[in-house]
């Protein structure tokens, strides 16, 4: 049973936010660093400083053979069965650093060349160069380092989704990152027969890492070495048929091994491999999963817009059915935007809860319409302002959206509406807001969303990033 079908919540893992766990075992899909260090909000800097600064604090224990304290760091990631991610079969069992012993992963660390040079800069680095490391491990750390802003995460995907949560829970070990000490206190969060439940971000999530050592070592410093050799021509070089050089990756295997060890030998040779390695790792990360992904891994189906579609057109107007009509636009535009548009928050107060947005959405797109969007205007939050009205949609409307922008928050909007006589008339009225500097708001009708869902179905798909390009450019091509 997933965490969806035991609260309730009538939605498969496409429409929400979060990745949809089992509740009793694991899901073989792991919380990858690269990913967190590539989110441009606020948020994710905050991620990415926790993460660095719990490995400073454990690199800079071991470099003041601060054995105690070293211990003790490590000794608080063995406790993640909450985030059923990973390898686990039947029960989940968690498989931080500290699950077999911290004095385990201690002693690796001690022993290794690459934490006493100063070689480990980050997390993932243990994952190359220290042995016993693996995807699950570090996921499980990421995940225990991170345990406080997960927690934060939770309760907001609770409140949005209308899970009940206990209160009371002890949170597990929180990493302070300005005091670098483990706290814990009583929290809120949503409990099942097998525990508690913290939830994870999908767009978080792969189903594998980035790093890996057996990469790394035949695709980066295998080659390298192997230029080295013929330079140096070495015993090892072998005179072709045709007259060239070459040294086998085998024959260097052979010489120097292919273990960890190995592994972390000869980077500590080639630290600039090493720093090349990262770099395209960063400047290349692997693509968050898509819906095919989530099917496989979770065994179920891919999604169908189909009946959400005919649910949008059978929906009467009016504010009776206010809140049906928006609930439905929020599940297509999750599944349609992701993973460019993440975090929905609905009923979003701003100024002091004077106003509020019908649905906000954090834009964490690294490519297409809503990244080019980033790159020309501020658009850190994409807005949705849905009018289930039967009557037109004029200035009023128009302002209210626009009265919620900011350079902060963002300047970018969708007018979601039923239908319209006039729909020129509205698009100019969204052209003289942006010309006027208030904004950029995109009106959607039905047959906007009903165009941008068919990018879902495999047989009549349409780019939604073309789509709305054409949208947008009605705004700004009169300036």
């Amino acid at each position: 049973m997933r965490f969806s079908e035991y609260f309730e919540l009538d939605r498969t893992q496409p429409y929400l936010d979060f990745v949809d766990i089992p509740i009793d075992t694991d899901l073989a899909v792991f919380l990858e660093p690269i990913a967190i260090k590539k989110l441009d909000s606020n948020w994710g800097n905050e991620l990415s400083s926790m993460l660095q600064t719990f490995f400073e604090a454990v690199l800079k224990a071991i470099k003041k053979s601060d054995h105690k304290r070293a211990k003790s760091l490590l000794s608080s990631l063995n406790e993640s069965n909450e985030f059923h991610l990973g390898y686990s079969k039947g029960k989940s069992r968690g498989h931080g650093f500290g699950v077999e012993s911290a004095d385990t992963v201690w002693s690796a660390l001690t022993s290794s060349n690459a934490a006493i040079t100063g070689l480990l800069k980050d997390l993932e680095d243990t994952a190359l160069l220290i042995p016993n490391i693996g995807s699950d491990m570090i996921s499980d750390a990421v995940c225990n380092i991170l345990r406080g802003p997960l927690i934060k995460y939770t309760q907001d995907m609770c409140n949005y989704y209308g899970v009940n949560m206990t209160p009371d829970i002890p949170s597990g070990p929180i990493w302070n990152p300005i005091l670098e000490v483990w706290e814990e206190r009583l929290i809120s969060l949503p409990i099942t027969p097998h525990g508690k439940v913290i939830l994870v971000p999908k767009l978080l999530v792969r189903m594998k890492l980035s790093y890996s050592s057996s990469d790394f070592y035949r695709h980066y410093l295998l080659p390298e070495m192997q230029r080295e050799h013929i330079e140096s021509h070495s015993p090892l070089v072998r005179l072709l048929k045709n007259g060239n050089h070459r040294v086998h990756k085998k024959d260097l295997i052979k010489k120097y091994g292919k273990d960890k060890l190995a592994v972390a030998e000869q980077a500590r040779l080639r630290p600039n491999i090493l720093e090349e390695y990262r770099e395209q790792k960063a400047e290349e990360p692997l693509k968050p999963m898509s819906f095919d992904d989530f099917a496989f891994v979770e065994k179920s189906k891919k999604p169908d817009v189909t009946p959400l579609l005919e649910e949008l057109k059978e929906t009467k107007k009016g504010t009776k059915y206010a809140t049906k009509y928006e609930d439905i636009i929020e599940r297509i535009l999750t599944l349609v935007f992701y993973p460019s548009l993440c975090n929905p928050k609905k009923q979003h107060n701003i100024h002091q809860k004077r106003k509020r947005i019908d649905i906000t959405y954090n834009n964490e797109a690294k490519s297409g319409f809503f990244y080019w969007l980033a790159l020309h205007h501020p658009s850190s939050q994409i807005f949705v302002e849905c009018k289930n009205y039967s009557n037109e949609i004029s200035n009023p409307e128009i302002d209210q959206l626009s009265g919620r922008f900011s350079p902060s928050r963002g300047k970018v909007g969708f007018l979601v509406y039923r239908d319209i006589e006039d729909k020129e008339k509205l698009i100019q009225r969204c052209i003289d807001t942006a010309n006027d500097h208030r904004g950029f708001i995109i009106p959607l009708d039905d047959n906007d969303i009903i165009n941008l869902a068919k990018n879902v179905n495999s047989d009549e798909q349409v780019d939604y990033n073309h789509y709305l390009e054409k949208l947008f450019n009605r705004l700004i091509s009169s300036n």
